[in-house]
């Protein structure tokens, strides 16, 4: 009777599964809208699916529905208080809803704290969090418990776990705190460590913060060597433009981004004849600047920046 039993609810089981599965496709190729139509569907006759519970949650957070996102992750921190990534994930949500309501957000910074404090009591080895303790110490006022010592030490946790993701907190702790040599110390460590994009962006960004162009430059320069990424010649190009240096470097590699683009470069081509617009400017030649921007206005009619740069030419 029992292996009946079983073998009639194993089609069940692997049904079930098996639409979790597809509507978890969908999260992933952003149909988010239909992924919350299905689970809510799905949680009318599952409704203790924890699984299911998790990924309405998912999905409302992809929309930016903040507070039906801290309804769904509420419900799995209550049911499954041990899982650390239930209160990571809650404690994410309210942290969005904060940054959107400032009134609110004073009575949700207690919540937020214990929500990711509890999440890396459970899991030493949870990384997310510990970036998320980092950042929330960080950027919270002395008068509500901001602390840099607390977000070293979580920094310091994290180097423990991952040498690379250490540096890089400690970067955006000594950043933040407006102490760049140090900043720009640990970023350097991080590329000597691990050498992504990442670690490479973190120090370039830096550097034009600090507005050090020619740095920044040499430091893109550098990552692209290593990851071969036609979307660093669109940054070459950007930082050429703003700082109105290496422009024949940076107007060649603006060139070569746009014969190579792909959507998966990120900045839309349009941007990239803006910069040329720019660096045309720089270089005094009104023509070819003014053909550029309206290419650029021409893919992105809409966009201020174009059209103040579109002025900017027709009044030199």
């Amino acid at each position: 009777m029992r292996k009946l039993l079983f073998l009639l609810v194993l089609p069940m089981v692997c049904f079930s599964q098996g639409k979790l599965e597809e509507i978890s496709n969908f999260i992933k190729e952003k149909q988010f809208e239909k992924a919350e139509y299905q689970l809510k569907e799905y949680l009318k006759s599952h409704p203790d699916n924890l699984n299911a519970t998790e990924l309405l949650g998912d999905a409302y957070g992809h929309q930016k529905k903040w507070d039906q996102a801290i309804v769904e992750y509420k419900k799995l921190v209550e049911l499954e208080p041990k899982t650390a990534n239930y209160h990571y994930k809650y404690g994410g949500v309210l942290g969005m809803k904060a940054l959107q309501n400032k009134l609110k957000a004073i009575g949700l910074i207690g919540d937020i704290k214990t929500a990711f404090t509890t999440a890396a009591e459970l899991d030493k080895n949870h990384i997310e969090t510990r970036w998320a303790l980092v950042e929330l110490y960080m950027q919270l006022p002395g008068i509500f418990g901001g602390s840099k010592s607390k977000s070293l030490h979580y920094a310091q946790e994290l180097e423990d776990l991952s040498k690379v993701d250490g540096y890089l907190a400690k970067g955006y702790v000594y950043e933040y705190d407006n102490e760049p040599d140090l900043a720009e110390k640990y970023y350097k460590m991080a590329i000597q460590t691990g050498g992504s994009l990442t670690c490479f962006n973190k120090l370039s960004t830096l550097y034009e913060k600090e507005k050090q162009p020619e740095k920044a430059i040499k430091t893109i320069e550098e990552a692209q060597q290593k990851h071969q990424r036609n979307a660093l010649h669109y940054q070459i190009g950007k930082v050429a433009a703003e700082y109105n240096i290496e422009l024949q470097k940076g107007e060649q590699c603006l060139q070569t981004y746009i014969k190579n683009y792909s959507e998966s470069d990120g900045v839309p081509k349009a941007w990239a004849h803006y910069r040329l617009a720019q660096i045309n400017v720089h270089k005094n030649n009104k023509e070819t600047a003014l053909k550029q921007i309206d290419m650029a206005l021409a893919q992105l009619p809409k966009s201020k920046p174009f059209k103040d740069e579109k002025q900017k030419i027709l009044n030199l």
